[in-house]
């Protein structure tokens, strides 16, 4: 499928890359579920294609001397028929795993299995969100959590936008879901990520509602003012006498250079 790629028309390429970031998603998903799986990024460059797996144990998803990401590599490698070498993946550790959905999520099903208390499990996962500097934050547990009728709970904290451009930029959603013994349990984390001008733990876009007001610069009193006025004009009036003075001075030095040598009456009578 991969290797055809190059013939494709422009609609059938982007839904292959689809099918395959979607099938990779899940494979990753299934496989690296108790290492903190936290997302995959395709990169195509033209001689290979590289993986990026996102997780908070990056030491469990490479494995023993690199065993691990190996058998991930070969797996991918056959499966979607690349040629040898044309494939690498890398792991990479999340910076903030408080700021992460799918980590969130994946803890939260983890301690549902483990049969830790609905509640006490939300309300931990909230708390741990609000305290990675995140804006707010939404848990919603579905299914039969108590006896036979199924139900929702919902749990949140600070700050949600779910509408329009600032929902999709600010908001990272992660849908989970839990097999227990009484059914299937689903979970969705909604985590509203905090600005970040340099685009690290947070969009770089600030949010449209925010108005950031200045102080204001601080103004001078009529006195101070007057006191400016009065030492400019008083230069200005120096200025002007020091250049009329110059050019008094000047006139009187070129009259004195044009002017004939004076006679002495006497000299002239010939005394």
């Amino acid at each position: 499928m991969m290797a055809s790629r190059s013939k494709m028309s422009t609609k059938r390429k982007f839904v292959a890359d689809g099918v395959f970031y979607a099938e990779l998603n899940e494979l990753l998903t299934r496989e690296l579920a108790e290492d903190g799986y936290a997302g995959v990024e395709v990169r195509t460059t033209p001689h290979r294609t590289e993986i990026i797996i996102r997780a908070t144990k990056t030491q469990n998803v490479l494995g023993e001397k690199g065993q691990r990401i190996r058998e991930l590599t070969s797996v991918v490698q056959k499966r979607f028929d690349f040629a040898d070498g044309a494939v690498e993946l890398y792991a990479e550790r999340v910076q903030n795993r408080g700021l992460c959905a799918q980590a969130q999520a994946e803890s939260l099903k983890f301690k549902l299995l483990a049969g830790l208390a609905v509640r006490r499990a939300c309300y931990g996962v909230v708390r741990f969100v609000m305290e990675a500097t995140a804006k707010g934050c939404e848990v919603i547990v579905s299914g039969k959590l108590r006896g036979q009728r199924a139900k929702a709970m919902k749990f949140g904290d600070g700050y949600m936008i779910k509408t329009g451009h600032a929902g999709q930029v600010y908001t990272d959603i992660a849908v989970r879901h839990v097999a227990m013994r009484q059914g299937m349990i689903g979970i969705k984390v909604s985590i509203m990520l905090p600005h970040d001008p340099k685009g690290i733990i947070g969009p770089k876009i600030p949010l449209d509602d925010v108005v950031t007001i200045l102080e204001p610069k601080e103004e001078p009193s009529p006195e101070s003012i007057l006191q400016a006025q009065q030492a400019a004009e008083a230069a200005a009036a120096a200025a002007q006498a020091a250049a009329l003075q110059q050019q008094l001075l000047a006139q009187q030095q070129a009259a004195a250079a044009g002017a004939p040598p004076a006679v002495d009456p006497a000299m002239g009578a010939g005394f």
